[in-house]
């Protein structure tokens, strides 16, 4: 993202588009990874929840919130690979 200063340009969410499918999917897979312990139900609330976070970070603007939402999904993924839920995610 480097077009908008503060605010992203049609260029900019067009250019993170499929970077930000690509990790919906990926978190969506994560969730059914035998290697975390969840119930069926458990699991269908992670997805649900992971769903409403994608529809509200689909309606950001700002051009650092939207950096902040794929570094946090990024850092899901690899939480989710290792076999851990994520918690709590603090700013550095």
């Amino acid at each position: 993202m480097a077009r908008g200063l503060i605010w992203a340009t049609a260029e900019d969410m067009a250019k993170n588009r499929g970077r930000v499918l690509s990790l919906y999917r990926q978190i969506l897979r994560s969730l059914n990874s035998p290697q975390l312990d969840l119930t069926l139900a458990a699991r269908l609330a992670k997805k649900a929840e992971a769903r409403m976070v994608f529809m509200l970070g689909s309606e950001e603007r700002s051009v650092h919130n939207i950096a902040d939402l794929i570094d946090t999904a990024e850092y899901t993924i690899s939480c989710l690979k290792k076999g851990e839920i994520p918690k709590h995610i603090t700013p550095l």
